[in-house]
């Protein structure tokens, strides 16, 4: 019977300067609203077939952005867990812009 290990997950970083918090706070913002935002500018500007035919390219749109984030910034061995905007948003903030030593 062969033995299964598991290994153990990394916790979501924590940001520790006011810089990479508020990095991270737009990035979580860009992430969450901009679906809503492009919708409701096309709804304003235009008519309302437009903005349901933009919300739905800005979500996958959006979708594609969120992946490819997730996908460079969390380890290999996390990606099979799911994760939230502002965890993906953290994840990216700390192995990319802000790279700080991490003390455990």
């Amino acid at each position: 019977m062969p033995n299964n290990i598991i290994d153990m997950i990394e916790p979501t970083p924590k940001l520790n300067s006011k810089k990479c918090k508020f990095i991270s706070f737009l990035l979580r913002i860009f992430l969450q609203f901009t679906t809503f935002i492009v919708g409701f500018i096309a709804w304003y500007e235009y008519d309302y077939f437009i903005a349901i035919s933009t919300i739905i390219l800005s979500f996958i749109i959006m979708g594609i952005v969120r992946s490819k984030i997730r996908n460079n910034a969390i380890p290999p061995k996390q990606r099979e867990y799911q994760y939230n905007d502002q965890g993906i948003a953290d994840w990216f903030v700390s192995r990319e812009i802000c790279i700080e030593t991490q003390n455990n």
